[in-house]
């Protein structure tokens, strides 16, 4: 870790109010842990926004009777293994199946291997929870 810095912020008092009841909902122990959050919140958009690796998650709420959809998710799965680290599938019940995939590999060839499988006619709902290899992050 690095040198730790302190600096002052100014802001409004309501928005700090609204802040402070924010931070207490969440759980958090004070300002500062609250702030670098949003820090790294940002700085891992940026990171995205600019290409670099991320890793994360996509997951598949589907219907398993959907005709050649397991099919279709195995190809394009297969087309995409080397942004794939993992994939775990759970039969919820006796029609819906939940599969979930880790993944890894430059933001943007994630976002779009995440909506070619989410948009797959036969999934329910899918979502994609992606952040930052950590690497650049204090």
């Amino acid at each position: 870790m690095g040198e730790l810095v302190r600096f002052g912020v100014s802001m409004d008092g309501e928005l700090l109010a609204r802040f402070d009841e924010l931070i207490a909902e969440l759980g958090y122990p004070n300002r500062s842990e609250a702030l670098r959050d949003l820090v790294r919140d940002r700085l891992v958009q940026r990171e995205w926004e600019a290409g670099e690796e991320v890793v994360g998650v996509i997951i598949l709420l589907y219907d398993h009777h959907k005709r050649e959809l397991a099919d279709r998710l195995t190809d394009l799965q297969h087309e995409h293994h080397d942004l794939i680290l993992s994939t775990m599938h759970i039969h919820l019940d006796e029609a819906n199946c939940l599969e979930v995939l880790a993944v890894r590999g430059p933001g943007q060839e994630v976002q779009r291997l995440a909506d070619r499988l989410i948009g797959l006619k036969g999934v329910k709902h899918g979502k994609l929870a992606a952040t930052s290899t950590g690497q650049r992050l204090r």
